[in-house]
């Protein structure tokens, strides 16, 4: 377990997408990378933007993205950290958390909606990893 938003917990994440027998069968039909970009706020002094590269159950690759860099993905999500705190800890559920805008989304929308039930995954995966918050 690790702490959000550290490059640890997004090691911790990839590790658990890779290994969990869960995800891979749900996601085995995923196809598309993401990048989520958390961003400062009263809790956290900078925005941490993480990509992550997402097929069919696992995730080939990872990292944090430098600031002052962007990049093309098949979602762009964005949230402030105060946002994404409460999702992981269970405050509001991600479709709740669409829906309201308190995170955004661009990108494939088709993708996402034809997938509700990896996202719920996804997010309980990174409930999973995570035991602290900055």
């Amino acid at each position: 377990m690790a702490e959000f938003p550290t490059e640890e917990w997004l090691r911790e994440l990839v590790e658990k997408l890779n290994t969990d027998q869960q995800y891979a069968q749900i996601a085995r039909n995923w196809e598309g990378d993401m990048v989520f970009k958390v961003e400062a706020d009263e809790s956290l002094s900078k925005t941490i933007t993480y990509y992550m590269d997402l097929w069919h159950g696992k995730c080939r690759d990872a990292y944090v993205l430098p600031e002052s860099e962007e990049k093309e993905a098949a979602l762009v999500m964005k949230a402030s950290y105060s946002n994404v705190a409460k999702l992981l800890k269970g405050e509001v559920e991600v479709i709740q958390a669409l829906l309201t805008r308190k995170i955004s989304v661009k990108g494939n929308m088709s993708l996402l909606m034809r997938n509700i039930p990896t996202v719920l995954d996804f997010v309980r995966c990174c409930r999973e990893v995570t035991n602290s918050y900055l």
